[in-house]
């Protein structure tokens, strides 16, 4: 075959000055795990306030702005759906228009004036709904300041948590072996340190709010929030900092509107005569992909027609086609996980609710009830140490992974632990409820809840760091915070999904039952039949593991060009 020449127009890369463009060298000067642990402190200290509040704003909802039982469960699932959905706000970003750094600083100087509007909300009875109120009755200026102050809570904590697991990345990873290792376990640490923060909010902050008063518990979160991103600033002569890229969607979009365009030519059947690019006119945030037989209509997009110049929305790169490809076959995995962080959820509402419905004392000692969720942090305070310094070099060993399994592997242990920790919180709740009509004045321990939450605190380390780094890793160069949000995008529709479940299983049941009740309607503060929505969760949770192992084992793992001995030319159409 002849080679074919294209014709392109002159290409003007632009170089900031101010990003390491050794991004791939061996630069020691920056990056690296010392610039991490600045990472790992706001991750830490981050996370104090914020588990803190997950943990007991149902409880505040509820028993001091009187909101009803499933007000406030559907409230504390809409507002952390809302977080983990405004990360793709971040991640979009960071990926575009300024460094993941500024992002994190922009993003948490909201959080922080949102935090200080809670602060104020529970200190000032002016602020608090009318005693009086029998439900969900909190209007004019009061409601305008809370939902202001939820909403401008959950754009700063969501675009913090969009760019900040990318900026730790960034420091570390190499197209290489020894790189995924690295990065394999930035992941784990970076779930560890966001875990010790927890375990600090969930017992000394929930302490602070149960026994003491609520502001108070607030301003600690507050402060700890503002010290955390001070240190992150500190940190910036340490950090590496990626060339940023075109706008992830403007890609996407010309790869689409290309391949339309081109729908009626027919793709090669020899790849390398799609168009591609020298290394020389490569946009220095750009990584080469190698060409993929998956969706191959999308090939269309890299036809360079017979005359005419290579331009935007005329052509498109096989790099810039196969980036498209990556996040298409991410989709999948990420809706297969979806319905475990629904799963998630119910921990965060009903079984804290259940827990405060429960004996809660150790001796004389008063355990507060939404401190329950500390149980499963200490198992992964404990586990993930194990995991990094045991499992893996074991499992390597066997497997020959870097990672010692696969970061899809590790999600699907993730969702089967889900399974377990679903239908145990069934048979707890039976076993209080049975109990609680036997002896109403002697409730069994509120430590029976420890079961499901440590099992599921096990899931979670398994799927959020195997997400993580899959999201990352998987990711197009110029698109990994956006990719990574994916991660806390699953996360926002299981939260989502929980209130529809909520409200549907109510409708539902209320409709069908002798009782004319819902599984979940409130008698005596406690719902009516919460360990059969439990039972429907784990149903539910089988099937879409099915539905997982189908999706895994069909994706393709992205292929980094430094994989390959060689490579082909750019500008011709033969090997």
């Amino acid at each position: 075959m002849s080679s074919r020449i294209w014709r392109k127009r002159p290409v003007m890369v632009q170089v900031d000055n101010n990003v390491d463009m050794s991004l791939n060298s061996a630069s020691t000067k920056k990056g690296g795990y010392r610039a991490c642990m600045f990472v790992f402190a706001l991750a830490s200290l981050e996370n104090i306030g914020f588990v803190a509040n997950m943990s007991t704003m149902v409880l505040y909802f509820s028993y001091v702005l009187y909101f009803s039982l499933s007000t406030s469960a559907n409230l504390l699932t809409n507002f952390m759906g809302t977080v983990c959905l405004l990360s793709l706000v971040g991640g979009f970003i960071s990926d575009t228009y300024i460094n993941r750094l500024y992002t994190c600083l922009i993003f948490g100087s909201m959080e922080v004036v949102a935090l200080a509007m809670v602060t104020i909300q529970a200190y000032s009875k002016n602020l608090h709904p009318d005693p009086r109120c029998k439900s969900s009755c909190i209007q004019g200026g009061k409601a305008l300041f809370l939902y202001t102050s939820m909403i401008l809570l959950a754009l700063g904590a969501g675009g913090v948590k969009g760019a900040l697991p990318a900026l730790g990345g960034d420091q570390l990873y190499r197209n290489s072996v020894e790189g995924g290792k690295a990065l394999a376990s930035y992941f784990n640490w970076y779930l560890l340190s966001t875990i010790l923060g927890g375990i600090v909010g969930v017992t000394g902050v929930v302490w602070v709010n149960m026994n003491k008063s609520w502001y108070w518990g607030f301003f600690i979160g507050t402060m700890t929030a503002s010290v955390g991103f001070i240190i992150l600033a500190i940190g910036k002569p340490f950090y590496r900092f990626p060339p940023r890229g075109n706008s992830p969607l403007l890609k996407i979009a010309q790869v689409i509107v290309v391949s339309i365009r081109n729908r009626h030519l027919t793709p090669p059947v020899n790849p390398d005569e799609l168009y591609e690019i020298s290394e020389k006119e490569r946009d220095p945030s750009e990584e080469k992909i190698p060409h993929s037989d998956q969706f191959r209509f999308l090939d269309k997009a890299a036809i360079l027609r017979e005359g005419a110049y290579a331009e935007p929305w005329k052509v498109c790169t096989v790099t810039q086609v196969e980036e498209v490809k990556v996040l298409t076959r991410m989709l999948p995995i990420l809706f297969s996980t979806v319905i475990m962080n629904t799963c998630m959820a119910q921990l965060q509402t009903f079984s804290v609710l259940q827990g405060h419905l429960m004996d809660p004392y150790i001796g004389s000692f008063k355990f507060p009830t939404a401190s329950i969720p500390v149980i499963p942090l200490l198992f992964m305070s404990i586990l993930i140490p194990t995991y990094q310094f045991v499992f893996v070099p074991f499992a390597r060993k066997i497997t020959g992974h870097p990672t010692g399994i696969t970061q899809l592997q590790r999600v699907g242990v993730g969702l089967v632990l889900s399974i377990i920790s679903m239908s145990i919180a069934g048979m707890v709740e039976v076993k209080r409820r049975n109990h609680a009509i036997k002896d109403p004045l002697h409730p069994i321990s509120v430590f029976w809840l420890s079961f499901q939450y440590g099992i599921f605190g096990i899931a979670d380390m398994f799927t959020v760091v195997g997400l993580l780094e899959f999201f990352y890793k998987e990711a197009p160069s110029g698109m990994r915070s956006l990719s990574t949000s994916f991660t806390w995008l699953s996360l926002s529709f299981g939260y989502f999904l929980s209130s529809i479940f909520v409200n549907i299983i109510n409708s539902v049941t209320r409709r069908i039952a002798p009782s004319k009740q819902g599984w979940l309607h409130e008698t005596n503060h406690s719902p009516n039949n919460l360990n059969l929505f439990y039972w429907f969760l784990a149903v539910l949770s089988c099937l879409n593991l099915a539905n997982y192992v189908f999706w895994a084992s069909w994706y393709e793992y992205k292929k980094n060009d430094s994989e390959f001995k060689t490579e082909a030319e750019p500008t011709n159409g033969q090997n």
